[in-house]
């Protein structure tokens, strides 16, 4: 193997139904080592999708967060995000705030704005005591395990997400956007190729059309790229969805999707969306000290439910150019 030196490369598994996991000896300096074998790192991953590093011993936050902003020297700035974060120090996060015994399905991270994120990067200090994996799913083998007739309809029409932001459910407009001058918000979803419409009670609802297949820039192939399965309405746990249909009513869920021309996606094509995932699905459970990198484009990524403390740091980067996943959508202002 000619990416890493022998003695940084202990070893790299390559096993069925697992992400690649690179073995790797311990460095005092966390940083040095990864301004040193970023290339080869990102070789790994171009090649294989996702890349999981083990023995950095990523322990404590702040370590992990030097690590990580050493990946990533340029972060992106978690914009328009469905769930809350915490900042840990410029351009890295706490995961997104989600119930701990409900999974968040297989998905690519940002994939309704108009620059995602080409690499997403994972440190866990704490790891859970059970569950809390970030599993992964090659987007290209799922697209192409999908019905003709599905994939065709979702690229001709792309697919719509509609958020209603309020300060209860989710990221509020404010978080979301990072600041709450409507002005602001309002030039941004412009730009941004979204529609929107203040409610009555203070709201904000949105709608954006985006492609639901994209073509990785390296690669070449063909990924499923999107996010309809997670924040559709069927994803949600059945009473969950009772409650917040009686609470907000069908047309004002904190979030939810449907094919690009506006037509309701039915618990069928989620379900299937979601075991079409399950069966592509590699998982290997968090380490503490772990390091993970994810192509975002080419692999999608999830996090099951878990139980006990669990901490993982995120950053963005590598932005894609807009003409890599072009908006499908014309915005009217609300």
């Amino acid at each position: 193997m000619s990416y890493l030196t022998t003695a940084v490369l202990l070893k790299l598994d390559l096993n069925p139904g697992k992400p690649p996991i690179l073995y790797t000896e311990t460095p005092d300096d966390v940083s040095a080592w990864a301004d040193e074998h970023h290339r080869a790192l990102r070789t790994l991953v171009a090649e294989h999708g996702s890349l999981l590093v083990r023995g950095l011993r990523l322990h404590d936050a702040a370590r992990a967060c030097a690590a990580l902003r050493s990946l990533a020297p340029a972060p992106m700035t978690d914009t328009e995000a469905f769930a809350p974060r915490r900042t840990r120090t410029p351009g890295v996060y706490s995961s997104s705030a989600w119930p701990p015994n409900q999974p968040m399905c297989m998905h690519h991270e940002l994939s309704y704005t108009l620059q995602p994120p080409g690499l997403m990067l994972f440190a866990c200090p704490t790891a859970p005591s059970t569950g809390g994996a970030t599993a992964v799913a090659d987007a290209a083998t799922v697209l192409e395990a999908l019905p003709t007739e599905l994939v065709q309809r979702f690229e001709q029409e792309g697919w719509l997400l509609t958020r209603t932001y309020n300060d209860e459910i989710g990221a509020s407009y404010a978080e979301a956007f990072g600041t709450d001058d409507r002005s602001a918000v309002e030039e941004y979803c412009r730009t941004a190729a979204i529609e929107f419409a203040w409610q009555p009670d203070g709201s904000l609802r949105t709608r954006q059309r985006r492609p639901a297949v994209t073509v990785h820039s390296v690669t070449g192939r063909r990924c499923w790229f999107n996010q309809i399965a997670f924040l559709n309405e069927w994803t949600i746990e059945p009473e969950i969805r009772d409650y917040l249909i009686e609470v907000y009513g069908a047309e004002s869920l904190p979030f939810n999707t449907r094919f690009g021309g506006g037509d309701p996606i039915g618990p069928d094509v989620i379900h299937l969306l979601n075991d079409t995932y399950s069966t592509h699905t590699a998982r290997e459970p968090w380490r503490a000290g772990d390091l993970m990198l994810v192509d975002n484009v080419r692999t999608a990524h999830s996090r099951e439910a878990f139980q006990g403390p669990r901490e993982v740091l995120v950053a963005m980067a590598e932005p894609l150019r807009p003409a890599q996943c072009p908006p499908t959508a014309e915005v009217r202002p609300g």
